[in-house]
C-alpha cells in the first residue's frame, strides 16, 4: 500500500491551515543541578517532618527507610509527569467553537476538515486520487479483514464478490475522475453492508 500515498494522515491533516494555538512558547527548564537540589530538599523535608511525627508517637524506625520510601515517591510523581497528557490549548475569545462550550467540538471541527479536504478533492482529480482513493482502500482492506479475513491482494476474486463492481473499479482505476458526492456515499454503504 505504500505506492497509495500517505493515506489517512495526508487526507485529514491539516498542513496549509496554519492556526495559531499550535505555535507555542518553548518551554524554559530548570538546569539539572537546580531540579535536583530541589528534589533533595522536598525528600529531605518530608524525612523531617516524617521523622519528627514518628518520634513524638514514640516509634522509632530506620531514617533509611524513610528517605527510600520518599525517594521513590518522588520517582514515581516524577515518571507520571514525564508522560502527562499535554496542557490543553487556550481558546481564542472570537473562535468559531465558543458557542459549543468550553473546550468546543473537536468532533465538528474534524469532520469540517475533512469535507474541506473531499470538496477539494472533487474540484482535483489528482488530489482525489492521491488522498481519497489510499484512504478508501485502506478501510475497505480494514473492513474485509476483520468481517472476512480477507484483503484486496489476499483473495482479489471474493473481494470483489463482496465488494461489487462499482467499488472495486474505483479502487482499481486510478486514472478515473473524482467520484460524485451519491457515488462516495454508495461506497460507504457497501463498506458498511461488509
Amino acid at each position: 500500500m505504500s505506492d497509495l500515498g500517505g493515506g489517512l494522515d495526508e487526507l485529514f491533516s491539516t498542513r496549509d491551515e496554519p492556526r495559531a494555538e499550535q505555535v507555542e512558547a518553548p518551554e524554559r527548564r530548570r538546569p539539572v543541578a537546580l531540579r535536583l537540589a530541589g528534589n533533595a530538599l522536598l525528600v529531605a523535608a518530608a524525612t523531617t517532618v516524617t521523622v519528627a511525627g514518628l518520634r513524638s508517637a514514640g516509634m522509632r524506625t530506620s531514617i533509611l527507610l524513610i528517605v527510600a520510601a520518599f525517594t521513590g515517591l518522588r520517582l514515581i510523581m516524577l515518571a507520571v509527569s514525564a508522560v502527562a497528557p499535554p496542557a490543553l490549548p487556550k481558546r481564542r475569545s472570537g473562535s468559531a467553537a465558543s458557542s459549543s462550550g468550553p473546550q468546543g467540538d473537536a468532533l465538528r471541527a474534524a469532520v469540517r476538515r475533512w469535507e474541506q479536504n473531499l470538496s477539494r478533492a472533487h474540484a482535483d482529480s489528482d488530489l482525489y486520487s492521491r488522498n481519497v482513493l489510499p484512504v478508501l482502500a485502506e478501510l475497505t482492506d480494514e473492513r474485509l479483514r476483520l468481517r472476512h479475513g480477507i484483503t484486496r491482494a489476499s483473495d482479489p476474486r471474493r473481494a470483489r464478490e463482496l465488494l461489487g463492481d462499482p467499488l472495486w473499479a474505483a479502487l482499481h482505476d486510478r486514472g478515473r475522475q473524482a467520484a460524485k458526492a451519491r457515488d462516495l456515499e454508495t461506497y460507504v454503504d457497501v463498506l458498511e453492508r461488509l
